[in-house]
């Protein structure tokens, strides 16, 4: 059995803008968590400090991080839509 997509896919004119801010922004989410190996590797006492409601920032950073990559997965999420209707009205008014 061979299993093609439903529809024919042409190319993506906003592909290049796509990986461009991907790239980015996987720079940035790695810069982050670097910074939470980085505490834990200098200094992994300073994990279990309390930060607020009784939380420690072991477990506060970790939230964090995922909390940064769902908004930032809906940020990536909304310049690509932006960005494609962008080109698709340009193409549009050609």
């Amino acid at each position: 059995m061979f299993h093609e997509p439903a529809a024919k896919q042409d190319r993506d004119p906003a592909s290049g803008y796509k990986t461009r801010l991907g790239v980015w922004m996987f720079l940035f989410y790695a810069l982050v968590y670097a910074g939470f190996v980085a505490i834990n590797l200098i200094s992994p006492t300073a994990m279990n400090s309390i930060v607020f409601w009784g939380l420690n920032l072991a477990v506060v950073y970790g939230f964090g991080l995922i909390v940064l990559a769902l908004v930032m997965a809906l940020i990536y999420n909304g310049f690509c839509v932006r960005e494609e209707r962008r080109l698709a009205a340009h193409d549009g008014e050609v």
